[in-house]
């Protein structure tokens, strides 16, 4: 069995989760028997929503058709036009005031140049995942920003445009962070809803990341209704002590 199955299982269930947790995995070389992607994306972060069909792996011309994507994934020789195509886009975005040239400098990059990026389901991943994305909404996400809280811990970065540069940022730093996602992800996937944001947990980590969660997510649950009780008690009238708001919860 796959060694990050029962992981996948409990960040699946502990979660509710929608999609299944997707492995990102950088890589030189691509593992025997896993398929090359076929067909063409607008952009990279599509390939996060298409690895919960099962796993395929990317190299750089299957990316630029986001000249974003390549830089932040720093992949390996990119076509003659990429430095130009670059700037263009740049150049569109920073005369509408959404990505200054002092902007620039603070989008994360992936420190090694990427020769191959292999995406797949968590519990079927070919290798060691160097981040696992998750697709949450603000409670799910709830239970992930406690959990992070208590592995790191530290406060978890969220993180807008591009959506693309969570992956380094996890990656550079070894610290959990929250994408908001942007425009253009938020236009390619599906899974991006309104109410949907993401999570790039290290892969490293992720173990310890899914104990958490699970714990915490049976917390919440078991104080989501303590509350509910006390609410319900105060709108009737009563003034519960803490321990009577217990004592009712147990019965």
């Amino acid at each position: 069995m796959n060694p990050y199955a029962d992981v996948a299982s409990t960040l699946q269930e502990s979660l509710n989760l929608a999609l299944p947790p997707i492995a990102v995995c950088i890589t030189n070389s691509v593992p025997e028997g896993v398929p090359t992607f076929q067909g063409q994306v607008p952009a990279g972060c599509l390939f996060w929503q298409e690895a919960a069909r099962g796993a395929f792996a990317t190299s750089t011309p299957d990316h630029e058709l986001c000249a974003i994507g390549v830089h932040t994934h720093h992949m390996a020789a990119p076509a003659s036009s990429y430095e130009s195509e670059l700037g263009r886009v740049l150049k569109v975005m920073a005369d509408m005031e959404y990505v200054r040239e002092e902007d620039v400098p603070n989008i994360p990059v992936l420190a090694q140049e990427t020769k191959h990026v292999v995406y797949a389901h968590l519990a079927e991943t070919p290798l060691p995942p160097d981040v696992v994305i998750l697709f949450v909404h603000s409670q799910q996400g709830l239970v992930i920003t406690e959990a992070v809280q208590q592995v790191e811990p530290a406060v978890p970065l969220a993180m807008g445009r591009p959506a693309c540069a969570v992956i380094p940022q996890a990656i550079n730093t070894g610290q959990a962070a929250l994408s908001l996602g942007c425009c253009g992800a938020r236009a390619y996937l599906d899974a991006l809803s309104d109410d949907v944001a993401l999570w790039a947990l290290p892969g490293g980590k992720v173990e310890r990341y899914a104990e958490r969660i699970a714990a915490l997510a049976g917390a919440n649950n078991v104080l989501g209704k303590f509350h509910t009780l006390r609410r319900q008690d105060v709108e009737a009238g009563l003034r519960p002590t803490v321990v009577e708001s217990l004592l009712r919860l147990e019965n």
